[in-house]
C-alpha cells in the first residue's frame, strides 16, 4: 500500500490513542464532551458552509450515499466541532484533511465514539468528502477533501457522503507547504497551541454551520 493511503489509516489509529493533553481556556459546549447527545438523524440532503482562512466551501450532503457518515458529520457541525480546527494533512493532488479539534479535551472525548462502516456508493472523485479511517468501523471524526480522482480509495473502504459544490477554489488553495509534518499526537495533546507555535501558516476552518434549505420553486412557474 501506498505511504499517502498507510497514512490515512493511521491518522485514525493515532486519533484513537490516549490524549494526556488539557485546555484551560474556555471551555467547549458540553455536549461536544458526550458524543451520545449528538446522534441525530440528518436531513436527507443538506447542505454545510465551511468558513475557512481561505473564503466559503458549501458542501452538499446526500444522507443515501452514506447515511452513518452523513449523521456523524451533521452533528458534529451542528455542535461546533469543527470551529478553529485546522487543515493539518495537506496533499497537493491527493487530499486535504481536518477534524482534529482545537482543544484537547474534545479529542479525548471522540475517541472511542466510533460509527460503523457505510457502503461505498459513490467514488472518490475531485470535490468528494469522505470520512478517514484507520480499519473497519473506525470512524470518528476526521475528514478528508479529494483533491483528485482517488478512485484507489474506494475499494479501502472510503465511503463519500457529500461533495463540494461551491468554493473548491477555495480548497485548492489550503496550504499544503507543511504536506505530512504537524505530529497529530501532539495536536491531540496540545491542540491549536501546538499548531499555532509550530505550524503558524496552517489553514482553518473558522466556523462551520448548516446552510438552511433553498425553497423550492413555485408549483406552475414559468420554465
Amino acid at each position: 500500500m501506498k505511504p499517502v493511503l498507510i497514512a490515512l489509516f493511521l491518522s485514525g489509529v493515532l486519533f484513537a490513542q490516549t490524549n494526556t493533553g488539557a485546555g484551560k481556556k474556555k471551555g467547549p459546549a458540553p455536549n461536544l464532551l458526550d458524543p451520545s447527545t449528538l446522534t441525530a438523524t440528518a436531513p436527507e440532503s443538506f447542505q454545510a458552509k465551511l468558513t475557512t482562512t481561505k473564503g466559503d466551501v458549501i458542501v452538499q450532503v446526500t444522507r443515501s450515499w452514506a447515511p452513518l457518515g452523513a449523521d456523524r458529520f451533521y452533528n458534529l457541525v451542528r455542535a461546533g466541532f469543527y470551529t478553529d480546527a485546522a487543515f493539518f494533512r495537506v496533499i497537493p493532488g491527493f487530499m486535504a484533511q481536518f477534524g482534529l479539534s482545537a482543544k484537547p479535551e474534545v479529542t479525548q472525548a471522540w475517541m472511542q465514539a466510533k460509527i460503523l462502516d457505510d457502503p461505498v456508493t459513490q467514488s472518490n472523485t475531485r470535490g468528494k468528502i469522505t470520512f478517514a479511517t484507520a480499519g473497519p468501523s473506525t470512524r470518528t471524526t476526521q475528514l478528508f477533501i479529494n483533491y483528485a480522482d482517488n478512485s484507489r480509495l474506494d475499494g479501502l473502504g472510503f465511503a463519500p457522503f457529500g461533495e463540494v459544490v461551491q468554493g473548491m477554489e477555495v480548497v485548492d488553495q489550503i496550504y499544503p507547504g507543511y504536506r505530512e509534518e504537524p505530529d497529530q499526537s501532539a495536536i491531540r495533546a496540545e491542540g491549536r497551541k501546538y499548531l499555532e507555535a509550530n505550524f503558524p501558516m496552517l489553514d482553518k476552518i473558522v466556523s462551520a454551520s448548516i446552510v438552511p434549505a433553498s425553497p423550492a420553486p413555485a408549483a406552475g412557474g414559468k420554465k
